[in-house]
């Protein structure tokens, strides 16, 4: 994608500090750490588990780079971000893409005053001299297309006139909070770090407060959640919005692929990825969006983001599906969803091999048992989730149909509607009453499983519906090659 070297030929400067997240549990007396995505278990020479303090390694020597580097690349450890030094500004240039909505382009641009270059990209607005007039109010450069083009073919227009080592990508109707950019651009003292993306919350408006807002403040489609990540495939954060991301430049190659008008954001980050570039999602950086707050507008553009995962799995493949899950736990969720007299004792007893199973990949711990009991309990636990997934949202087309035919699929429904209501009800704490937070989450679901089958049929492809069995078949195997490999690289 770019020219630069190989972001895996740079290494972390001295100084840098990571810190293992905290869904990474330490065991065998800090000689063994479970975590990760996707999950694993890493046995630690001695040197490298006296390189962890405080849950902490700072970067001192090649060892410690190697170890810390390891850690941000399993997915195990976040750059401690408060710690890391401010990077100057005026390298930032920033690229606004817009199509009408003057009020919200000078609403954005007076957030961003004078600390960066900005390149204003009117995509064909049917009014382009109030574009104009704002942008000039600024300072800021307009790059007028003659044809609408899209967000993406937009960006690119920008990136191309963009003379700084780093480009922010913001859109017209996001507003920066002060910070947003200063903590987002500490990430690139990581030479391996592409792009980092902050939390993008809602913005509050005047007037009054109408039940989708308050869904979708607690609950947007942009919004990643409270936990840094980094951001691949597969990973609790897969992918981050473009509503503002900040890249740099060499890495970025030629930009966005244009003719995407959705999914554009997923498929240039998992390029990326796929190059050897870390992206960093960060939410003590905050943005704020204006949400679509009328019904009909917000599952239009639900429906819409779901057209994006028949491009996205003829790009990337299994990558965008909707589920992934190992041999044992697919098998574990069937038994449990049959509802039939045997299916506990069916279920329980995939448990038990599978536990043991693990136990035997996991025998350099001190307690194999428990710790292959804990790692089933999670596989199980998400296996039930990512099942009530499938039938709330990518085939709920399906479902529907099949709960007139079948009692034992309504009782399924109905216990995943309630245990999604009131788990995620608690989690987010919207400002909702039961009711309207689960008719909001069911229209939130349906409106993207549509989008999904739309793109499925138009595209003549299930793959975007497709779970994935056979691709967590092999994580423990790859356990063990990264355990050796850290052996090797912290006693050198």
């Amino acid at each position: 994608m770019s020219g630069a070297d190989h972001p895996a030929s740079h290494s972390l400067p001295k100084g840098f500090a990571v810190r293992l997240n905290r869904h990474v549990r330490v065991r065998d007396s800090g000689r063994t750490l479970v975590g990760g995505t996707p999950t694993r278990v890493a046995h630690l020479a001695d040197r490298a588990r006296e390189l962890i303090v405080d849950r902490t390694v700072r970067v001192r020597d090649h060892a410690s780079a190697t170890l810390a580097d390891r850690l941000l690349e399993t997915g195990m450890a976040d750059p401690v971000v408060e710690e890391l030094p401010d990077l100057d500004l005026s390298q930032v240039t920033v690229v606004v893409p817009v199509r009408d909505r003057p009020a919200a382009l000078n609403r954005l641009l007076v957030c961003i005053a004078d600390r960066h270059r900005v390149i204003v990209v009117d995509d064909a607005s049917e009014d382009l001299a109030a574009i104009a007039e704002v942008a000039s109010a600024h300072h800021a450069e307009l790059v007028p297309l003659a044809q609408n083009a899209g967000p993406a073919a937009a960006r690119n227009a920008g990136l191309r006139r963009v003379t700084t080592p780093y480009v922010a990508f913001v859109d017209s109707d996001v507003v920066l909070e002060t910070d947003a950019l200063p903590i987002l651009l500490r990430h690139f003292t990581d030479p391996r770090v592409a792009m980092a993306a902050p939390r993008v919350l809602g913005l509050r408006l005047p007037g009054r407060d109408p039940w989708i807002r308050r869904y979708e403040d607690a609950r947007s489609s942009l919004d990643l959640g409270t936990e840094p990540g980094i951001v691949r495939p597969r990973a609790p954060v897969s992918w981050v919005p473009s509503a503002c991301l900040l890249a740099r430049v060499d890495a970025l190659g030629h930009g966005f692929t244009a003719e995407m008008r959705v999914g554009e954001d997923v498929d240039l980050v998992w390029l990326l990825a796929n190059h050897g570039w870390r992206i960093r999602y960060e939410p003590s950086s905050v943005v704020r969006h204006e949400h679509r707050t009328a019904v009909r507008d917000w599952l239009r553009r639900k429906a819409f983001y779901g057209t994006g995962a028949h491009l996205l799995a003829q790009r990337h493949g299994s990558n965008v599906a909707p589920a992934v899950l190992a041999p044992w736990s697919a098998g574990f969720a069937l038994a449990l969803l049959a509802q039939r007299r045997w299916s506990l004792p069916v279920a329980g007893m995939i448990f038990a091999v599978a536990t043991a199973r693990i136990s035997a990949k996991v025998k350099g711990s001190d307690h194999p048992t428990r710790l292959a009991l804990r790692l089933t309990t999670d596989g199980a636990v998400a296996a039930a989730w990512q099942t009530a997934a499938l039938l709330l949202r990518h085939w709920w087309p399906l479902a529907a149909v099949g709960c007139l035919f079948s009692r034992r699929l309504r009782r399924a429904m109905i216990a995943a509607t309630v245990l999604d209501t009131v788990v995620d009800l608690r989690r987010t704490r919207a400002h909702l009453d039961p009711f309207r937070y689960a008719l909001a989450r069911r229209l939130d679901d349906a409106a993207y499983g549509c989008g999904v089958w739309y793109g499925a049929i138009r595209g003549r492809s299930p793959r975007a519906l497709l779970p994935d069995i056979q691709g967590a078949r092999f994580n423990l195997a790859r356990y063990e090659v990264v355990i050796g490999r850290w052996k090797r690289a912290v006693r050198r």
